[in-house]
């Protein structure tokens, strides 16, 4: 008789730009809860994450993570200039921003400098530019598999790793759950961002209209894959907040969503519903402005 295959959890952490901050507060919760993977995958700010949780998967760990949203603004990650943009759109070059922010800030992040030497097994999600397939990076120069990751086409420049062009992983994947089942998951925590359902207007902006509709698509192939594995591992995805009045382009509520993920996930833990159908968070709704809260 062969041996069954041992039981793995995976976190899976999905993409959302300034959303991504949900998940500092969710790492919290689990941590205190005693919820530890045995691997983490991510994709876009969901792999940024991901990579600073699993070199120090510890409340210290995750404080660190947090002191670094904290301090982020919105020049960090989206640095335009006039310049920047005339050239893109002139077809002078093939991005609006360097990414020479994101590359140090990227750095100065992680404790380590490989993928392979976090304390947890890390995985990262690109997308081929070329045939648009997700691919998945295990190993190798840690900043350059985020810096690819997050390389939000048209915004920043592809990164070639392998011989291969790669950029957002969002693309390809927003939250890698089939990666994590290839990787030999039985069990996964999905920790989606969520959607900004409490706006009353549009995002202002053509950069925070573009990221509000990547969110929208986002969460559709979240509800599509989770229909897809439902029956081929144990899902439990984290209720992300409702009612939200954020935009994936907001970086000045990082505080708000930290705290308000934190005591959501707390809650839900405590209560025990972790097998509560997520789709009433999931599935596109909107909300009355008397409810829409940070």
């Amino acid at each position: 008789m062969n041996p069954q295959p041992a039981a793995k959890t995976a976190f899976v952490l999905a993409g959302g730009g300034s959303l991504g901050a949900v998940q500092v507060g969710m790492l919290q919760a689990l941590a205190q809860h005693g919820v530890v993977p045995d691997f983490v995958v991510g994709a876009s700010v969901g792999a940024l994450n991901a990579a600073c949780y699993a070199a120090d998967p510890g409340e210290a760990g995750i404080a660190r993570l947090e002191r670094i949203w904290l301090r982020l603004r919105r020049v960090d990650i989206f640095p335009l200039t006039l310049r920047g943009m005339a050239l893109g759109l002139l077809g002078r070059r093939d991005h609006l921003a360097r990414p020479d922010r994101l590359r140090a800030l990227i750095g100065s992040g992680l404790p380590c400098q490989r993928l392979e030497d976090t304390r947890l097994p890390c995985h990262v999600v690109a997308t081929d530019v070329l045939d648009g397939t997700e691919v998945v990076l295990s190993s190798g120069d840690a900043t350059a598999a985020l810096q690819a990751s997050t390389a939000l086409p048209a915004v920043f420049p592809p990164v070639t790793i392998a011989a291969r062009a790669l950029m957002d992983g969002g693309i390809a994947s927003n939250t890698p759950i089939a990666a994590a089942l290839a990787l030999g998951a039985t069990k996964m925590f999905v920790l989606p961002t969520g959607s900004s359902c409490a706006l009353q207007v549009p995002p202002p902006g053509a950069l925070a209209m573009a990221l509000h509709a990547l969110n929208l698509l986002a969460m559709r192939q979240l509800l599509a894959d989770i229909d897809r594995f439902a029956d081929r591992c144990e899902l439990v995805v984290i209720p992300p907040l409702c009612p939200l009045a954020v935009h994936a382009y907001d970086f000045s509520q990082t505080a708000t969503l930290i705290a308000r993920a934190g005591a959501a996930t707390r809650e839900w833990l405590a209560a025990g519903t972790r097998h509560q159908d997520p789709r009433w968070a999931l599935l596109p709704h909107r909300h009355h402005p008397a409810a829409a809260t940070g």
